[in-house]
């Protein structure tokens, strides 16, 4: 099994397990993305429907990175820009990371963070302004937009990070899949469903679903400053894009609500539970797939290990950005241990680099952590390789970076397969401490063991299901049965607020009522006594 190739094998498993479910002719998807590391995602899910048969067109801007203009699996629509989306310039993350590791470095001062925080916010008020460009681009387009009309595209596939996408499939009257965990205000259960934030920590916030009392009050503060960035920075935008083409009728944040089937990349092995929504579809980990075998020059690095085994450290796209101070830390603490060490490493060379450490610029990941000799993965925390960890089974060190990077390695470790390093007070040291607890200690392995073995116990592989409910949209021409309208109620009533303002109003009313009868009968009574002693 190992050795068919990962895509084949995966798609392999969507067509043939898929033969027995209703069939759907080739549908005809329109899809847009978010580049970088989102788009990994995407594109697997695009090729399993490209091999379903079905018709599948992606928008990208010119200036994209990772969504190419021509592939064998889909049509492109290439719209340019004034100019590019920050996220789609490769050194954006990098240099934001290095920002944030300076103010670290200054000891988190009030005055560096807030300034750090102001920047952040106008970074991503910038984003969301160029990506409602796109909007603009394409409903100014007129030949572009009867072009899509008279396409008759079944569905819309979307990444609502950047949700330019749901205004247009509003404008063509198509119904909406989201392939989505993060919207534009966060987490996306937290607009989708109920989100009590006793237990269901927000986005932004690390912390396990038992909190303190203190954790509760800063959960809901997060919460709360999540709604206000998202109704102040980042909706605007799209606001103005609903205005301008759509009236004041309609609501950008109902439009995004709105979707048929959210394929939420979740999966409860490794998200803390939380009420869900019947138009919620867990695909967590849909990425995931067996090892192929090795290049023969890594296999034989892996195999002079002997019986130490192997440690893998990759830290994604952001590695180039760790400064060199930082990398010669962790290279003086992988020196120490008998394990031999791949590392992923773009850009300067770390100091103290032992003879049991090989540098690569690509390394097969996956390829890797499936290989019986990988003992630990030294990770960022991104969602992919943390699902991909799980998958195989293999513990992990987190060196958290950015953004949801911090709640992933939480979460893992909080089911014991995982341990935490802080970034910001990372030495040798203490590197190598947590390094040599998750080798030593069994409980680490076996852990991820056991999640690994829930994660793949499953009646379909989660890219199955990601590709039925597509299609039973396409079937179906949407799945609003499965929606509810709770979304466009005022939050008063959602709250039951005026509900509980009446119902208090009846109950003052009726004690009124009843202290003015007991004093009118009292009045009467003494009345009377004074009448009878006259």
């Amino acid at each position: 099994m190992g050795s068919i190739p990962g895509v084949s094998f995966l798609l392999l498993v969507v067509s043939v397990s898929l033969l027995s479910s209703p069939s759907v002719e080739g549908g005809k998807i329109l899809v847009f993305p978010v580049d970088g590391s989102h788009w990994v995602n995407m594109n697997l899910l695009i090729q399993s429907l490209h091999a379903r048969g079905h018709e599948v067109t992606v928008v990208r801007t010119a200036t994209s990175w990772y969504v190419k203009e021509n592939a064998p699996h889909y049509h492109s629509i290439t719209v340019t820009l004034p100019g590019a989306i920050s996220i789609e310039e490769q050194d954006f993350f990098v240099t934001f990371l290095v920002k944030m590791l300076a103010i670290h470095k200054e000891g988190g001062s009030v005055i560096g963070f807030l300034k750090f925080y102001w920047e952040m916010l106008f970074t991503l008020s910038d984003i969301h302004r160029q990506a409602s460009m796109l909007g603009v681009e394409i409903f100014e387009n007129k030949t572009l937009m009867q072009s899509l009309r008279d396409t008759q595209f079944d569905v819309v596939l979307i990444d609502p990070g950047l949700p330019v996408g749901v205004l247009v499939a509003h404008e063509l009257k198509l119904p909406t899949v989201f392939n989505v965990r993060w919207i534009t205000s966060g987490e996306g259960h937290f607009v989708v469903a109920p989100s009590p934030t006793s237990y269901v920590p927000t986005s932004g916030y690390a912390a396990s679903d038992k909190m303190t009392f203190e954790q509760r009050v800063k959960n809901a503060l997060f919460y709360f400053l999540n709604i206000c960035i998202d109704k102040i920075v980042v909706c605007p935008h799209y606001d103005r894009l609903v205005d301008r083409y759509f009236g004041p009728d309609v609501n950008f944040y109902h439009l995004l609500q709105g979707a048929d089937i959210w394929l939420m990349r979740v999966d409860f092995v490794f998200e803390f539970p939380r009420p869900t929504m019947p138009n919620i579809v867990y695909i967590g980990g849909f990425q995931c797939k067996p090892s192929e075998p090795l290049s023969s020059e890594l296999e034989e690095f892996v195999q002079s290990s002997g019986e130490h085994g192997v440690v893998l450290m990759s830290l994604g796209t952001l590695v180039k950005g760790l400064p060199v101070e930082m990398t010669s830390e962790i290279a003086a603490a992988f020196a120490q241990i008998p394990q031999k060490v791949i590392w992923r490493h773009v850009g300067e060379p770390p100091n103290n680099l032992g003879n049991n450490t090989l540098l690569v610029k690509w390394m097969p990941q996956n390829d890797l952590l499936g290989h019986p000799k990988i003992k630990a993965f030294v990770a960022h925390g991104g969602t992919n390789g943390i699902y991909e960890s799980i998958y195989h089974g293999v513990p992990i060190v987190g060196i958290p970076l950015l953004f949801d990077q911090f709640e992933n390695v939480l979460r893992v470790e909080a089911r014991g397969a995982a341990k935490v390093v802080d970034t910001s007070k990372l030495t040798r040291q203490n590197f190598l401490e947590v390094l040599q607890e998750v080798l030593r200690d069994p409980s680490y392995r076996n852990n991820m063991k056991r999640l690994s073995a829930l994660h793949r116990d499953k009646p379909m592989h989660p890219l199955e299901t990601a590709v039925y409910w597509i299609e039973f949209v396409i079937r179906h021409k949407g799945a609003s049965h499965l929606r509810t309208e709770s979304y466009k109620m005022p939050w008063y009533a959602y709250y039951s607020v005026d509900v509980l303002c009446f119902l208090i109003a009846v109950l003052l009313m009726l004690t009124a009522i009843f202290v003015g009868s007991i004093r009118f009968l009292c009045i009467r009574l003494c009345g009377r006594r004074k009448t009878k002693q006259e």
